[in-house]
């Protein structure tokens, strides 16, 4: 698989450390019939190893030169390859339940991330290689300097652990920053806080949008002093200090005002 140039505009780094990759695959646990899905199998460093344990792997991939790859190095009866940008694609053309898999493109995994989140309800679970820092957003707990808008909008709707850190090292080319492996369950739907996602999401963009500011300033144009008393929500908090669930009581009360 030697030859293959890492493409800028891609987001491209290359998984090549044996160890880290057997360890990934000891994560993701795959079964013989599981309805799995690559996002940039790259060079290969998951796909051959999946392909073992799975009668049947999807793949999206953007890059043409590896598609040419991966329809001569691999069994074609195997490896189902859906050409494209994974932004665009339509998971729900894979039928359920999904299991996802990859390393995403450091350049668009936040986009990515909320993209998966449409087809949740579909999905058994997903694990990721990201950037570590982007990894430590998404699991961070409130009153962490590390909490922000990423983690409140992805733990209303799955429970994620951090799993592995892989150094900048395990990569051809190396990228300048540290990687990790999370794993994402998406929530039942009895355990979604969240009615109206909509004024969510404007209620967490707001609050976080001025982080430096208390939520009396940031949530202003939603919430009255007295309404702040109402919901039982102390007012001089900035946005990294409230929980997940008190979020959505906000965007409750202001939906159904």
């Amino acid at each position: 698989m030697s030859g293959h140039k890492a493409k800028k505009q891609f987001g491209q780094n290359f998984l090549v450390d044996q160890n880290i990759i057997a360890d990934i695959v000891r994560c993701i646990r795959p079964e013989a019939n599981d309805n799995m899905v690559e996002i940039g199998p790259g060079l290969g460093a998951l796909t051959r190893p999946l392909l073992k344990q799975l009668n049947k792997l999807h793949v999206v991939e953007i890059d043409r030169d590896i598609i040419a790859r991966l329809k001569t190095d691999y069994p074609q009866d195997k490896i189902v390859i859906h050409e494209g940008d994974a932004l665009q694609f339509d998971f729900a053309t894979l039928g359920t339940p999904l299991r996802i898999v990859g390393n995403l493109p450091y350049n668009i995994s936040s986009p990515l991330l909320f993209h998966f989140a449409e087809y949740a309800e579909r999905i058994t679970d997903m694990h990721f290689m990201l950037q570590n820092e982007v990894v430590e957003r998404m699991v961070a707990d409130p009153s962490t300097p590390a909490y922000g808008r990423l983690s409140v909008m992805l733990q209303y709707r799955f429970y994620m652990e951090k799993l592995l850190d892989v150094p900048p090292e395990s990569f051809r080319p190396a990228p300048k920053v540290d990687s990790a492996i999370v794993r994402m369950i998406p929530l039942r739907t009895e355990q979604i806080v969240v009615k109206n996602e909509l004024v969510f999401a404007q209620i967490v963009a707001a609050a976080f949008g001025q982080r430096r500011k208390t939520l009396r300033n940031t949530l202003r144009a939603y919430l009255t002093d007295d309404e702040f008393v109402l919901l039982g929500i102390d007012a001089g908090l900035r946005a990294e200090n409230l929980p997940v669930a008190e979020f959505a009581k906000v965007a409750a009360y202001v939906a159904g005002r």
